[in-house]
């Protein structure tokens, strides 16, 4: 089974349950363990994958807490930094139908500081990017580069998520979009929102979106649509996966168990690039994750309602 190294940022979710998307109006919030590079490595573990994540938490009571979080979730700290800067926090409000309103707090996840020694672990394994806030400046936004460099070095299988949050890009979507560019390139397997394959392509059309995403060197493209299932395109193929039907009650991190689940299933195989081009058989590993990122929106939290593997199987 290949390791996959998680890098990027892990904060503290503030999350204002039932009380609208509007976070003007909330007024009790409840501590959840988050950010969307953590959510993907919890979401592989919980699967029996082997997660690394790889980022920095404060030195403070909510970086304890992530901490824990991570090791009670079997996802290895070994490569997480603490410094004195506070624990970056973000504030998140659910609607009844599970959509969300977020601020951001940006604290210690900017600090992360590039360490070469990690890449010797890059060779035959999985390098997952989230990017949440790695382009947000700060040390973080360095090494992110620099790993991307290290897993083309080391022929890593290299996933990419933009996490694209328009708070955090009002007026600067054009600077997003450069940033993303190099990671797309590069990238073997990339999991999209609709609105982030839009915004990164410059298209309208899910087709469209993907054909001008490949022709910048984007390998497998997954741009997942929520009820509607997944959209699925490889320079071979093009088509839609459905998911099933459930009551959603918080999206925060369904798209990061999506993709953790798949991220899972492709390490268990000796190359996971071949896998993505047998049509069938990466189909029904869509299948599984679209099952795993619906299941998450039955619960609260994005950590917290990951499902495991017996739960998904009643499903798949």
């Amino acid at each position: 089974m290949k390791k996959i190294y998680c890098i990027g940022e892990m904060l503290i979710d503030f999350v204002a349950e039932k009380q609208g998307n509007d976070l003007t109006k909330a007024h009790q919030f409840t501590r959840k363990a988050g950010g969307a590079p953590a959510n993907v490595a919890a979401a592989i573990a919980k699967l029996g994958g082997k997660s690394f994540f790889v980022g920095a938490v404060g030195k403070d009571p909510f970086g304890a807490f992530l901490l824990e979080s991570m090791k009670s979730h079997q996802v290895s700290v070994a490569y997480v930094q603490q410094t004195s800067t506070f624990t970056t926090l973000a504030f998140v409000s659910l609607a009844a139908d599970g959509e969300r309103d977020f601020v951001f707090n940006r604290g210690a996840d900017k600090e992360y500081r590039y360490t070469p020694n990690l890449s010797l672990q890059f060779p035959d394994n999985i390098i997952h990017f989230g990017a949440a806030t790695s382009f947000l400046g700060g040390n973080l936004q360095e090494a992110y580069t620099n790993y991307l460099k290290d897993a083309v070095k080391h022929d890593a299988f290299i996933s990419f998520d933009p996490n694209y949050r328009t708070d955090l890009w009002k007026g600067r979507n054009g600077t997003f979009v450069e940033m993303c560019q190099p990671f797309i390139e590069k990238a073997h397997l990339t999991k999209f929102s609709l609105e982030e394959a839009m915004l990164l392509s410059g298209e309208n059309s899910l087709e469209a979106a993907c054909n001008a995403l490949h022709e910048t060197g984007a390998g497998a493209i997954c741009i997942t649509l929520g009820k509607e299932g997944t959209y699925v395109s490889t320079k071979a193929y093009q088509t839609t996966v459905g998911s099933i039907a459930v009551n959603p009650v918080d999206t925060t991190g369904a798209g990061d168990a999506f993709i953790g689940c798949l991220l899972k299933q492709l390490s268990n195989r000796e190359n996971p690039e071949e896998v993505i081009g047998n049509k069938d058989l990466f189909i029904q590993m869509v299948k599984k994750a679209n099952i795993c990122g619906a299941l998450t929106t039955t619960k609260y939290g994005a950590i917290a309602a990951l499902p495991n593997e017996e739960q998904i199987n009643l499903y798949n």
